[in-house]
């Protein structure tokens, strides 16, 4: 790796459209934005942007980086995830995230995979638990979780899905107040990523009713929301209210694509700056028939997230598609030097070719796409 990096003539998305820049990288930074620097430092390395879009790492906060599945016995289990997927996929920042499988797939496990990642060069949190309720954690509680494992953000937990634990308000609300408490203690906020499901619009009853109790609306993250017409109304509602909400990439958009969505809910009124992606990759996209009866998956692909982009991009610029997976996910979750081409930001850059192909992947200043190559693999990939 080489001591510096410059990257020239770049035409930079911050995401904000700011036009040609020279960047200076060094010791994982961000160090110089600037319309031509010209450095003098030995050994630096200099890259030719030739006018490429350079933009801020993705941000992904729901993957299953153990892999998800199991809705269809032994042999339905979703591999893991791989570095290279990463990089493929353009995102340099991620959440783990457990699903259905909470005996096989353990949250010590999940950790270790975050953790691992992260060696590799990726930057990787996490959310403790899984579908069910009470919340399965390390310790032995979510608060402590949160309190104790610097990647834990918050908790997940399933609603409005026949693979949840049916939670009473009551008790979500309890859930709540644990993760404020650990959030204020520990200066994370603390969330609840509560995973939808494609099927009554009595999901959102628990959050309002810990809203009503006192619990901020910042605290709970809603994801999968356009899945089912009834859902996506009351998501849109809550986001119009000042909550976020996130729309899965990877499939299951009632309207569509997760472009099609996010138009959906721009035309409810809801604000761009209140809506984030996700692709739910390596997660199983189990298919059931009226009797509840499992009859066909797939598994769920981070690329899912630049086809998103570029779908956007071709509407709104690519300023706009850029914002669910840079600022707006960076600022939802408090990621300080994330999801900003800026002085100072961690330097996780991409740049792109014509419509919108990846070239070239930094992670934490470190290039590990080059050419459209991946160039730097994790551990066992051949």
């Amino acid at each position: 790796m080489s001591i510096a990096t410059l990257i020239r003539n770049a035409d930079l998305y911050a995401p904000e459209h700011v036009g040609h820049r020279d960047i200076l990288v060094a010791g994982g930074k961000i160090i110089a934005v600037d319309d031509r620097l010209d450095p003098n430092i030995p050994g630096m390395e200099t890259i030719d942007a030739a006018g490429r879009a350079v933009t801020p790492g993705l941000i992904d906060q729901h993957i299953h980086v153990t892999g998800g599945g199991g809705e269809g016995g032994w042999a339905s289990r979703c591999p893991e995830l791989n570095f290279s997927s990463l990089v493929k996929g353009g995102v340099t920042s991620f959440l783990g995230v457990s699903g259905t499988d909470s005996m096989s797939r353990s949250i010590e496990n999940l950790l270790a995979k975050v953790r691992g990642l992260t060696v590799e060069g990726a930057s990787g949190w996490m959310w403790t638990s899984n579908y069910a309720y009470p919340a399965t954690t390390i310790t032995g509680s979510a608060k402590m979780d949160i309190f104790t494992i610097p990647e834990c953000l918050g908790v997940k937990i399933a609603l409005g899905d026949h693979r949840a634990s049916f939670p009473t308000p009551d008790e979500v609300l309890k859930l709540l107040a644990e993760i404020r408490v650990a959030g204020m203690l520990t200066g994370k906020t603390g969330f609840l990523h509560i995973h939808c499901g494609d099927w009554g619009d009595d999901i959102f009853d628990p959050i309002e009713y810990a809203i009503k109790r006192g619990i901020p609306a910042k605290h709970m993250r809603p994801t999968h929301v356009a899945r089912h017409p009834h859902v996506f109304d009351r998501a849109c509602a809550f986001a119009r209210a000042g909550g976020y909400i996130d729309i899965t990439t990877g499939g299951g958009c009632y309207q569509g694509t997760a472009a099609d969505a996010l138009f959906a809910a721009l035309e409810k009124d809801v604000p761009l700056e209140r809506i984030t992606f996700s692709s739910d990759g390596q997660g199983s996209m189990p298919r059931f028939n009226e009797a509840g009866e499992m009859v066909g998956f797939g598994v769920g692909s981070i690329n899912c997230d630049l086809e998103a982009i570029r779908l956007l991009a071709d509407k709104l610029g690519l300023e706009k598609a850029l914002k669910p997976m840079t600022t707006t996910i960076a600022n939802a979750l408090g990621l300080k030097g994330k999801g900003r081409v800026e002085v100072g930001a961690d330097a996780d850059l991409l740049i792109f070719g014509k419509e919108l192909s990846l070239e070239e992947v930094f992670m934490k200043g470190r290039q590990v796409m080059a050419a459209g190559r991946v160039v730097v693999k994790g551990a066992f990939e051949e």
